[in-house]
């Protein structure tokens, strides 16, 4: 194939000062085009303008993904709905992010290995490519981050960056004791998104016992605000990694195991079973 032309220096320079570098990249190819098909002068700076926008959006999503701290990369074109036991109305009823958009919360809570984080960070790309804004955290990072700020007491409008986020994922809440600092930045976060912004966070243990991990009354503030406005889904099951690294298909991606729904006080328990959390449940629908 011939290459383009280029495009004259002087046009070259006035789209670099327009800062329209996706026109000029494809300027040459475009005008070539349409001189060949005889274009009208419409077409010509429709084509041109669509390249801009296109390359613009492109870059965007990229810059929202790097920005997030995704772990992996899992998204859900390596999930299987047949595979996973979830029903399909609740896998599809979470992937709409009707939630995030409401800015309610979402609690994914079971066994170590049964695909909670691979969930979370599915609808974290989701979101990206939704155009949102998502950050992902360990707990161990707000605990990080809460000692960084404190030095100089600008931890609240550290809590305020984080919150210029649509979605906040902490991840893996429930493997070890929760240290102070961490509880604190917890409670801070969840505290500062209150129906502002919608938390997702995985977890070993139920929130109704996270006064196991961190101080009583921490635990109790956080989880107040957690679970006001939220969706609670539990796995179960065997460790996914577990099973394959038995049977030796090791790598492959499965889905989450059992969903199960409930009432919000026979899932909180005597603790706080005066607020409402509503539940996806096994039909797919809020209650």
């Amino acid at each position: 194939m011939k290459t383009a032309p280029p495009l004259p220096v002087e046009l070259e320079d006035l789209l670099r000062r327009l800062r329209l570098p996706h026109i000029r990249r494809h300027a040459p190819e475009v005008v070539a085009t349409a001189k060949a098909q005889r274009w009208e002068p419409a077409e010509v700076l429709k084509a041109l303008f669509a390249e801009e926008v296109a390359g613009r959006e492109r870059s965007a999503l990229a810059t929202r993904r790097a920005a997030a701290g995704f772990p992996t990369g899992k998204t859900f074109e390596a999930w299987d709905p047949a595979v996973s036991s979830i029903p399909a109305p609740t896998q599809q009823a979470l992937r709409t992010l009707e939630w995030v958009h409401r800015r309610e919360n979402l609690v994914v809570c079971g066994p170590s290995g049964t695909g909670k984080t691979f969930l979370l960070e599915a609808l974290g790309h989701q979101a990206v490519e939704q155009g949102m804004k998502v950050a992902w955290f360990s707990l161990e990072d707000l605990g990080v981050l809460l000692r960084r700020h404190r030095v100089d007491d600008t931890v609240t409008k550290a809590i305020a960056r984080v919150l210029r986020a649509d979605l906040v994922i902490v991840d893996d809440i429930g493997l070890l004791p929760v240290a102070v600092d961490a509880a604190e930045g917890l409670y801070r976060l969840v505290d500062a998104a209150y129906e502002k912004r919608s938390i997702a966070i995985s977890s070993n243990l139920h929130p109704a016992g996270f006064d196991e991990l961190m101080p009583k009354t921490l635990a109790t503030a956080t989880v107040d605000r957690l679970l006001h406005h939220a969706h609670v889904c539990q796995t179960s099951g065997d460790s996914v990694r577990l099973t394959q690294a038995l049977s030796g298909p090791g790598g492959e991606p499965v889905g989450l195991s059992t969903l199960v729904g409930g009432g919000h006080q026979s899932l909180l328990g005597r603790s706080h079973g005066h607020h409402r959390a509503d539940l996806v449940t096994v039909s797919g629908q809020v209650a």
